[in-house]
């Protein structure tokens, strides 16, 4: 038995919607996102007004935006009793290795959140390493010499930027709309503001960051306790 024309017009009255459909969903998976450019300047003062000379260890990033992103990884040389580099930033899920190039015992720990981490003793040429999946700043210490600090900055989104030698920053392709943007230095902590980014072009922000009221504070080892005087390895 036939269908009726009414039902065949139904039929391809559906059909027609369902393509039409389709087509919107794949027109809207090609169309760009509406993204801008932030760019700026972060200026760290010290005691005495002038500029410091580690402004390129300044870290910008902008908080809320939630973009899918491969983990990304890094490497932090324990080398002549320091962290190099000092500051490091991964995304959520990111492996960090830290190989030790010292003929000593070092050992890597830090208490930061539910980052917290302890890699034990090793030296030359052993390295360990630790994957971080909370975003925030982490501070990361030797067990055994107290002098040797470092930072791992874990972002949940790969809206951030390192700050040059002369204080610029440029963060491209961030989605448009009023985002938190937070600029961050060991020595001043975090100042925060909210910036309105443009469907295209550029938007500018600036960051002023008071380093003046800042005093190096001895830090716990991983027990909680103070370091012993004298190295034991």
């Amino acid at each position: 038995m036939l269908d009726s024309p009414e039902i065949v017009r139904g039929q391809k009255t559906r059909m027609r919607l369902a393509w039409l459909g389709l087509v919107w969903v794949v027109l809207c998976a090609a169309a760009p996102l509406a993204a801008g450019t932030l760019r700026g300047r972060v200026t760290v003062l010290e005691k005495d007004g002038k500029r410091a000379q580690d402004t390129d260890e300044a870290v910008v990033w902008v908080e809320g935006p939630k973009v899918r992103m491969r983990p990304t990884g890094s490497t932090v040389t324990m080398k002549s009793k320091a962290f190099v580099p000092r500051v490091t930033v991964v995304s959520v899920g990111g492996r960090v290795e830290f190989p030790n190039q010292d003929s000593i015992f070092h050992n890597v720990f830090s208490v930061s959140g539910e980052n917290r981490f302890d890699l034990e003793l090793y030296k030359k040429p052993k390295s360990g390493f630790k994957v971080f999946d909370e975003p925030g700043v982490v501070r990361i210490y030797c067990n055994i010499h107290p002098q040797m600090s470092g930072f791992v900055l874990v972002r949940d989104n790969p809206f951030w930027a390192r700050v040059s030698a002369d204080g610029s920053f440029t963060i491209p392709d961030v989605p448009a709309g009023a985002w938190l943007v937070k600029a961050w230095h060991e020595r001043s902590g975090e100042s925060a503001q909210t910036v309105e980014v443009p469907q295209s072009g550029a938007v500018d922000a600036t960051f002023s960051l008071d380093a003046s009221k800042w005093k190096r504070a001895p830090h716990k080892n991983k027990f909680g306790k103070d370091y012993q005087v004298g190295e034991k390895y």
